[in-house]
C-alpha cells in the first residue's frame, strides 16, 4: 500500500470546527461510489472513471479497492477519536461534562462527516487485518466512554446498572445520525447533538438538566 493509504485527518483547530472535507480525489470519489452502490457493487474501473484517470493511474496511488475502503474507514475513526479526546480534555475530569462533551463530539462528526461515517456499515467488507485495526480503534472509542460512565457511576452521577450495555446503546444511537441526518433538514447538527446528549444522559441514568457545553 502506498504512503497515501496511511493518510490521516489533520487535527481540527477545535473539535466543534468543521471545514470542507479534505480528501485525495480518488478517496473522495471512492467514498461517494461506496455510499451509492456499496463496496461490492463498486468496481475500480468505476472509481477511476469518476476521478477521470486510468485504472493503472489509480493503482499507482492505491494498490486495490480494499486499500481504498480501509483508508477511508481508518481516516474516519481516527478523526472521531481525535475530536473525542479533545472534547474530553476540554471538559476535564468531572464525568458529567466529560460524557456530555464526548457524545456531542461524536454526534457532530456523524452529522458533518456523514459520507465517511456511513461507511462504518461496510466493516463487513474489510479483510481480516484491516478489520482488526479498525475494530481496535472503534473499541478504543467505546472504552473511552465506558471509563467515563463507570467513573460517574462510582461517584453516583450515573445510575445505570449496566454501563457497558448503556454505552453500546449510546454509540449505536449516535452512529445512526449518519443514516438520517440532512443538512437541509429542520434541525442543525448542533441541535441534533444537544438532543442526543439528553437522550444519552437518560440512557446512562444521568441527570436530565445538563446538556453539552456551549461554545
Amino acid at each position: 500500500m502506498s504512503t497515501q493509504s496511511h493518510q490521516e485527518t489533520a487535527a481540527a483547530p477545535h473539535w466543534r470546527a468543521y471545514g470542507p472535507l479534505d480528501l485525495h480525489p480518488i478517496l473522495a470519489h471512492a467514498m461517494a461510489a461506496f455510499n451509492e452502490q456499496g463496496y461490492h457493487g463498486t468496481s475500480v474501473r468505476d472509481i477511476a472513471g469518476r476521478v477521470g484517470v486510468t485504472v493503472p493511474a489509480l493503482y499507482y496511488h492505491y494498490e486495490n479497492k480494499q486499500a481504498l475502503l480501509a483508508t477511508l474507514l481508518e481516516t474516519s475513526i481516527k478523526d472521531v477519536l481525535d475530536r473525542c479526546r479533545a472534547a474530553a480534555a476540554e471538559a476535564g475530569d468531572d464525568p458529567l461534562p466529560r460524557f456530555c462533551a464526548m457524545v456531542e463530539s461524536i454526534v457532530l462528526y456523524m452529522a458533518h462527516r456523514k459520507g465517511l461515517a456511513f461507511l462504518d456499515t461496510e466493516i463487513r467488507s474489510l479483510e481480516p487485518g484491516n478489520r482488526a485495526r479498525y475494530v481496535a480503534l472503534r473499541d478504543y472509542l467505546e472504552h473511552m466512554l465506558l471509563d467515563t460512565v463507570e467513573s460517574g457511576a462510582a461517584r453516583g452521577v450515573f445510575t445505570t446498572p449496566i454501563p457497558a450495555d448503556a454505552v453500546r446503546a449510546v454509540l449505536i444511537m449516535c452512529q445512526g445520525v449518519a443514516n438520517w441526518y440532512r443538512a437541509e433538514g429542520p434541525l442543525s447538527a448542533e441541535e441534533v447533538a444537544r438532543r442526543h446528549v439528553l437522550l444519552s444522559l437518560g440512557t446512562v441514568g444521568g441527570p436530565a438538566g445538563p446538556g453539552p457545553a456551549r461554545p
